[in-house]
C-alpha cells in the first residue's frame, strides 16, 4: 500500500481504534494510525495514516473544529448522552443572551478538567477504566485553548439546546465545555451530539465514509492523500543528490545556502530531493556558519 493519509468521516458507534482496525482490514495494511481520538458517539473527521505515513502524525497541523449540540438542564456521568443521568433540572427560564454571556468565559486560554470518562492516563491507567471500576479520581485541570465559539442555533424549552461551532487547540474536550457551561448557568449541561469538521488540516467536506472507501477499493480508484500534502504547512528544504544520500543515512547537513531569516529556528522542516520527492522531516537549527539540518524522520 502506498504511504499516505485518509480523511475518514467516522460514523457514530465506532471507537477510533475500531476505525483503524477496519481501515487496516480494508487496505490490507499492518501499519495504520489515527491523528486524534473521537468519542464513539461522535462523527466527522478522523485523519488516518497509512504505512510509513504513521511516522508523520506528530507533524500534522494541531487545529481542530467541531459542530456541537449542548443540552441544558441535564447532567450525566460521562458529560454526554451516553452516560447515566445523575441530575435533571428543567431550564425553561434560560434565554439566548444569558447563555451567550456565559459562553464568553470558555474562549481563549482556559483551565479545563477532562471528563472522568476519557482516555487520559492517571497513574498509568485510563480515566475511563478507573471510572468504570467505581474509583473517584481528582483529575487536575489542564490549560487548553479555545479560539472561537460561534452560536448557530438556540432551541428554548424545558431542556433547551444550543448548537455551536468551536475551533480549538489539541486536548480540548467539548464534553467538558458542555458540562462547565451547565455549571456556570446553574442548570447542568451535557453534550448531545458532536461532529468534528476540521482536524490536522483535513476538512469534513473532503472526507470519505467507509462505504465510499470500499467502493473506491472495488473500483481500484482509491488513492491515499500524499504525505507531502499533509505536511505542506511545514517549511521545506531541497537537497542535492549527494547531500540527500548523506542525510538519509542519518548525517547532519551543515552550511546550507539558506536565508535563516525565512525560518523560525529551530524548525521542523520538510526535506526533499531535487526532484521534489519527500525524504522525511528534519530539524533545522542555527550553526556558527549557517543552518544545520538534522534528520528526525527518514521515510526512504
Amino acid at each position: 500500500m502506498t504511504p499516505g493519509f485518509l480523511n475518514l468521516n467516522k460514523p457514530s458507534g465506532m471507537t477510533s481504534h475500531d476505525c483503524v482496525a477496519k481501515v487496516r482490514r480494508l487496505l490490507r495494511c499492518k501499519r495504520v494510525g489515527h491523528g486524534g481520538t473521537l468519542d464513539p458517539a461522535a462523527t466527522g473527521v478522523l485523519p488516518i495514516a497509512i504505512d510509513k505515513a504513521t511516522r508523520l502524525l506528530q507533524f500534522l497541523l494541531p487545529d481542530k473544529a467541531y459542530r456541537a449540540t449542548i443540552r441544558l438542564g441535564v447532567q450525566t456521568t460521562t458529560d454526554d448522552l451516553e452516560g447515566e443521568i445523575i441530575a435533571k433540572q428543567p431550564a425553561a427560564q434560560l434565554n439566548l443572551e444569558t447563555v451567550k454571556t456565559a459562553l464568553q468565559q470558555f474562549q481563549g486560554q482556559i483551565q479545563q478538567i477532562p471528563p472522568n470518562y476519557s482516555a487520559i492516563q492517571i497513574q498509568g491507567q485510563r480515566l475511563y477504566d478507573l471510572a468504570r471500576a467505581g474509583k473517584t479520581i481528582d483529575v487536575p485541570a489542564r490549560q487548553v485553548e479555545v479560539d472561537r465559539i460561534q452560536v448557530l442555533d438556540w432551541r428554548p424549552g424545558e431542556f433547551p439546546e444550543l448548537d455551536v461551532e468551536i475551533a480549538c487547540g489539541p486536548g480540548t474536550y467539548i464534553r467538558a465545555i458542555a458540562r462547565d457551561l451547565g455549571i456556570a448557568l446553574n442548570t447542568g449541561g451535557v453534550l448531545a451530539s458532536l461532529t468534528r469538521t476540521t482536524s490536522c488540516g483535513f476538512q469534513l467536506a473532503d472526507s470519505l465514509t467507509f462505504d465510499e472507501i470500499e467502493t473506491q477499493i472495488q473500483q481500484e480508484t482509491f488513492q491515499p492523500i500524499s504525505p507531502i500534502a499533509a505536511v505542506a504547512h511545514l517549511p521545506s528544504v531541497s537537497l542535492p543528490v549527494t547531500d540527500a544520500k548523506r542525510w538519509c543515512q542519518g548525517q547532519k547537513i551543515a552550511n546550507l545556502p539558506l536565508n535563516i531569516e525565512d525560518f523560525k529556528l529551530p524548525s521542523s522542516t520538510r526535506v526533499h530531493r531535487e526532484d521534489g520527492s519527500l525524504l522525511g522531516i528534519g530539524q533545522l537549527i542555527s550553526g556558527d556558519l549557517g543552518a544545520i539540518l538534522i534528520p528526525q524522520i527518514v521515510l526512504v
